[in-house]
């Protein structure tokens, strides 16, 4: 393990030497994967599903209209576009276009990327459109008005940053941006809230609010909920604890007075608190309901909506006009419940959502809760594609929308099994692929993630069914700690110092995979990103024995300096802090880079990231690259000059990027 560094220089994000060293690395890949003989019909594969004009328009409804943003052939950064429910149940709807970002992007010379849009209520004819350049997390803001479809002249306009922003009325925003000194964390997110009257300069606004700069954030919204207004403020302590306060119309604030690991969220008189921690003698992963008066009167009498066991998770909740729509996980299987909470406040009941079919990945995609008891479903399974459901809760669903196959499935099996890690808690993860009790061992990619709570649960990969599963590929999905499929719990077990648990469980999925017949070590591929770029970095340092290949996207991997590179700050309750001697000595322990030698075989690695990344800085990829270089080891490096954290602008780009991984994966594992 060194502790040089001399590939710092690689950190300069548009340095002409670190450029010239990215230009030279794309060509050497290209030269490998983009000239070799199936690659071109690959890309243009994944180009026709991500392309396709028989997708599923997912939408929000914001008033009478169903909202959309969508990307095709034709349409290669997007339009932002609406309709009506009548149109939408149409095969081929009519759709009023608001925004087209092409012809933004062509008309001021920007590669503009869509990064959503805050819809005034309740008169819907405003809205502060987000625009990123090129795909970064910073943004820029301006006003856009739905019944002209033209941004507003001298309307609310803030300039690139990591911003966050919101309507409090017609002429007033809450907003957090750079401006200037002391505005921002050392993560580079808001340190402030200002109250922005329109027509002022935003220098000038009324400051209601500010955190520390060694938080993490600071925010401010408006409930603008009928009959309950009401505005809050509050920071993001680290990446998982925050402080939440009602904003009094006098400016003073009276803290919402929970664990501050916990979740709070504010409906009409409802406050619902989700625990990561152990409070009023509930467990941790339960959901809390109270009457929000009179919590904010000391009163702790709560019903509990949801505690978990040790198979069960929460997985989210939703709100209608009446009712909570709360979804749960059972060995990482989605299950829906329709709560429904007495005249009082109290007495809350519950029952099944009719018409969710069994076996099947459910989500709700919206819901109307000021005004109806609406829900929107998207119902899928590994190989199932989506349909999209509508209902009312207590009345009748239909099926709006219906995916076609994009992928061939006969043959195809879906399993879920569990692998039993060193310290003999069981892993779940499913396999989806060929019978291998008639076909035998095969080529297989194991994907993980394995950090920030995030939980990898069902869905059809159009993507990697065309370009892994027609070929006789199998596909794995790893359930490993550090995720949320088991709630706070699960996540917890691999902070820190504990993080390697979430690597035994990864590599014991792999071992298990072995055992099972379903794969050989030299045929058995790995793949992750950002956080799952770590754990990819961690298998090839600590297992290489494993795998055949490896497959690293917007990989952190240098766990010595990531606190001190764009936003790696925020993650330090994540994983530790470099800067202190205890957690330093772990950190080293963990990063990749620094256990990088000469004397061990690596199986071969492809390294992606992109240069417009402002979240995970891809000076990681970029010197653990040249560190394996300079080790003499296989390695394969490409960074796109655009896309941000998601390595990706467009679907062009995305369909390269996918035939990239695909086609080294296909060299090296079949």
């Amino acid at each position: 393990m060194s502790d040089d560094d001399p590939y710092l220089w690689l950190e300069d994000i548009s340095g002409e030497a670190a450029l010239a060293w990215v230009a030279e690395r794309n060509a050497e890949t290209a030269d490998v994967l983009a000239a070799d003989a199936g690659f071109a019909p690959l890309k243009a594969r994944l180009r026709e599903v991500l392309d396709a004009s028989d997708r599923i328009p997912y939408t929000v409804r914001r008033g009478a209209f169903l909202y959309n943003f969508w990307r095709d052939a034709e349409h290669v950064r997007g339009v932002w576009r609406r309709t009506t429910l009548e149109q939408y149940r149409k095969d081929a709807p009519e759709w009023e276009v608001l925004l087209d970002v092409d012809a933004l992007a062509a008309a001021e010379g920007e590669k503009w990327v869509w990064d959503g849009a805050r819809v005034r209520r309740p008169a819907y004819d405003r809205a502060l459109v987000r625009l990123s350049r090129d795909g970064g997390d910073a943004v820029v803001v301006r006003e856009f008005d739905l019944t002209t479809r033209e941004f507003v002249a001298d309307g609310f306009e803030v300039p690139e940053a990591k911003t966050r922003i919101g309507w409090i009325d017609a002429d007033t925003v809450f907003v957090g941006t750079d401006t200037g000194p002391g505005s921002l964390t050392d993560s580079g997110y808001p340190r402030t809230v200002r109250r922005w009257r329109r027509g002022t300069p935003l220098e000038e606004s009324e400051l209601v609010y500010e955190a520390e700069d060694a938080d993490v954030s600071a925010w401010g919204y408006r409930d603008d909920t009928p009959g309950f207004e009401r505005d809050f403020v509050g920071r993001s302590l680290d990446f998982f604890r925050s402080e939440t306060y009602l904003l009094e119309p006098d400016g003073t604030t009276v803290r919402i007075d929970v664990p501050d690991d916990a979740l709070v969220h504010a409906h009409r008189r409802h406050l619902l608190v989700t625990l990561k921690s152990d409070w009023l003698g509930q467990p941790t992963g339960s959901l809390l309901a109270f009457d929000l008066e009179a919590f904010l009167a000391g009163d702790r009498t709560h019903e509990v909506l949801f505690t978990p066991d040790a198979r069960t998770a929460l997985a989210g909740h939703s709100w209608t006009r009446h009712h909570l729509i709360l979804e749960t996980m059972r060995d990482v299987s989605a299950h829906i419940e329709v709560l429904t909470p007495g005249r009082d406040g109290a007495g809350w009941t519950r029952t099944p959502l009719v018409g969710v079919p069994a076996l099947s990945a459910v989500g709700v995609v919206d819901t109307d809760p000021d005004v109806s008891d609406e829900y929107f479903l998207d119902v899928s399974g590994f190989l199932q594609p989506s349909s999209l459901h509508r209902g009312h809760i207590g009345g009748d669903t239909e099926v709006l929308k219906q995916a076609p196959d994009r992928f061939a499935t006969a043959g195809l099996t879906v399993a879920q099994y569990f692998a039993t890690s060193p310290d003999g808690t069981r892993v779940p993860y499913f396999v989806i692929g060929p019978d291998h009790a008639a076909t035998g061992p095969g080529p297989t990619l194991l994907y993980g993630y394995g950090g920030f709570e995030v939980s990898l649960t069902p869905y059809y990969g159009a993507v990697t069914g065309r370009a892994w599963l027609e070929g006789g590929g199998t596909y794995v999905i790893a359930n490993i700690r550090g995720g949320g499929e088991y709630g706070p719990d699960w996540h917890q077990a691999a902070l820190g110092a504990d993080r390697p648990r979430a690597f035994e469980d990864f590599a014991a999925v792999a071992e298990d995979l072995v055992a099972r017949g379903i794969t050989t070590p030299d045929r058995l591929g790995a793949s992750g990103g950002s956080n799952g770029g770590l754990l990819m970095g961690a298998m090839l340092t600590r297992r290489p024995e494993l795998f055949g290949a490896i497959v690293a996207q917007v990989p952190l991997l240098d766990m010595t300096r990531f606190h001190k590179l764009l936003a790696g700050a925020s993650w330090i309750a994540e994983y530790g802090d470099p800067d202190d001697a205890t957690d330093l000595a772990h950190l080293r322990a963990l990063s990749p880079y620094h256990r990088l030698t000469a004397d061990r075989t690596y199986p071969p690695v492809l390294l992606m990231t992109s240069t417009r990344d402002d979240r995970v800085h891809p000076g990681h990829a970029r010197k653990a690259a040249a560190r394996l270089r300079e080790l003499g080891h296989p390695v394969l490096f490409h960074e796109n000059t655009g896309g941000g954290h998601a390595g990706a602008g467009d679907n062009e780009q995305a369909a390269h990027n996918s035939a990239l991984v695909h086609t080294f994966l296909r060299r090296h594992l079949t």
